[in-house]
């Protein structure tokens, strides 16, 4: 079929500071292995907006399109594209260079950073970085899943083989992070902790749980010590892991949640910033550098390339 000519596009301005609309052209051919899909929907990411703040802790490409997370169709295919079909329900993976356990640690390819992302009408794309996305879901709902949602089933330490599963999870606010580790902890049998400042969206978040794994919620307003509330909520045993989606500023609340016998912290995110006169800013820095895991007496700390 002949492709479209041209389609709408949000890129970076010039001074990165903000987003602006530009007319883009498509190819009109598709190479072997590439497919053009329509995008439907896409979801915003802290870290899109951390880009234009200039609170992002790594390099992206100038002028680049926005987001990393949305709903799309397959418009066309290659002419050696066997995975997929005209019409099929997609999404773009988050990191197109680490599709399996082995990743390139040479190669930083993650959608509306390192290379353009989502917030278009259409976009081309390699068939083996695609993924069906669940039939069922809107796509409002669907656009959710690459970034937050892999995020919170990575975190939640499942991928550990022959480890126990978890108890207690803790985890900080009520962004998608947040909401997905709590759906996922409840479908499992796991009860969530979930912190927030508002008793109106600890209401909503716990309208998730049921009667066996209610979602426990602690207002860090009122429990300044999140650790030791979580550890009341718990009766004295501690989370098994904790969503760190702060970094630096909850770090010491995230080892205080923690059970007295091998605990995870899955460091997530930076809401909290990077303030220099914080004391673990070294510590963080070291693993967000290394992408490491750091092995301790009682816990572990485990840096998801969410970034």
């Amino acid at each position: 079929m002949s492709l479209l000519t041209t389609y709408r596009s949000f890129r970076r301005t010039g001074d990165g500071t903000s987003i602006e609309m530009v007319e883009e052209t498509l190819p009109q051919k598709l190479q072997p292995s590439e497919v053009l899909i329509k995008i439907h929907a896409v979801s915003l990411n802290y870290r899109d907006v951390a880009m234009l703040k200039g609170k992002y802790p790594h390099k992206v490409i100038d002028r680049g399109v926005s987001c990393s997370d949305a709903a799309a169709t397959v418009v066309s295919i290659g002419s050696s594209v066997t995975m997929w079909r005209e019409g099929d329900y997609v999404a773009p993976s988050f990191h197109l260079s680490w599709l399996s356990r082995q990743r390139n640690p040479t190669i930083a390819q993650s959608t509306g950073g390192d290379v353009d992302g989502l917030l278009r009408e259409y976009a081309i794309f390699d068939e083996k970085v695609l993924t069906r996305l669940p039939a069922h879901m809107s796509h409002e709902e669907a656009s959710t899943i690459c970034c937050a949602g892999t995020t919170a089933w990575s975190a939640l330490d499942f991928h550990v083989k022959n480890k126990p599963k978890p108890r207690f999870v803790l985890a900080e606010g009520t962004g998608g992070v947040s909401i997905y580790t709590a759906i996922l902890c409840v479908a499992a049998g796991i009860t969530p902790l979930i912190t927030s400042s508002s008793n109106e969206k600890l209401t909503k978040i716990k309208a998730i749980g049921t009667q066996d794994h209610p979602v426990l919620g602690i207002n860090y307003r009122t429990h300044s010590e999140v650790g030791q509330e979580a550890r009341r909520l718990t009766d004295g045993k501690g989370v098994d892991v904790v969503v760190n989606n702060v970094g630096v500023s909850s770090i010491h609340q995230s080892f205080e949640s923690l059970c007295a016998f091998g605990g995870v912290i899955s460091l997530v995110g930076f809401l909290g910033g990077f303030d220099k006169g914080q004391n673990s800013l070294d510590l963080i820095l070291q693993i967000t550098k290394k992408k490491a895991k750091l092995q301790y007496v009682t816990t572990c700390i485990y840096l998801l390339s969410t970034c």
